[in-house]
């Protein structure tokens, strides 16, 4: 798996998938920048970030099934980064503050230098208002893990009491389409359940 994302590793190990973690060295905003220069929409960007990390570690190891992922968090038309530090995590936090936002999750496969299949789905998330005092408190207990995650949240823990309504599975909220990347396995007879 091109990806050193924790969620992603535990919902692969969850399903009784192991994998070995392989990080993709690309420049992530450099590629977003060349996407975007290219006319690419907000809507395909974690594709394309998935994909780019499936086929770097695939040139490395072409014999094997490279798993790329990537999420983005879409504000409107707007894609969100993870914070730098904690103020831009609290302005993360005022921005989202009562209102819906789009997680989009997405995968790729490559083997030998090709993408074999390239995926995503999507999630929403309505954040409940937040004042000052609340985004300050939560930031203080939840910690530097606020900085690792797109959003300044992370709903599998604290972050929870951050929302209101969910539509949308849980695996992709964590960064990683399941359902889609369970099925296309089955389907290339790579997993017996």
């Amino acid at each position: 798996m091109a990806s050193k994302s924790e969620a992603r590793r535990a919902l692969l190990n969850a399903a009784g998938l192991d994998a070995e973690i392989l990080a993709a060295n690309i420049d992530e905003r450099a590629l977003e920048h060349r996407f975007f220069a290219d006319g690419g929409s907000p809507e395909d960007l974690a594709p394309a970030l998935a994909e780019a990390k499936a086929l770097a570690i695939s040139a490395s190891r072409p014999e094997a099934f490279c798993l790329g992922a990537d999420q983005t968090l879409m504000h409107g038309s707007t894609v969100v980064h993870k914070p730098c530090d904690f103020d831009a995590a609290a302005q993360t936090l005022a921005m989202l503050s009562g209102r819906t936002h789009r997680l989009i999750s997405a995968f790729c496969i490559a083997r030998s230098g090709k993408t074999l299949v390239l995926d995503a789905d999507f999630a929403e998330l309505r954040m409940r208002t937040l004042d000052r005092q609340t985004i300050a408190r939560y930031l203080d207990l939840a910690g530097p893990g606020v900085l690792s995650s797109v959003g300044a949240y992370q709903i599998e823990g604290l972050g929870v009491n951050l929302f209101d309504r969910v539509e949308g599975d849980f695996a992709t909220i964590l960064g990683m389409p399941m359902f889609k990347l369970l099925a296309w396995l089955r389907r290339q007879d790579l997993i017996a359940l």
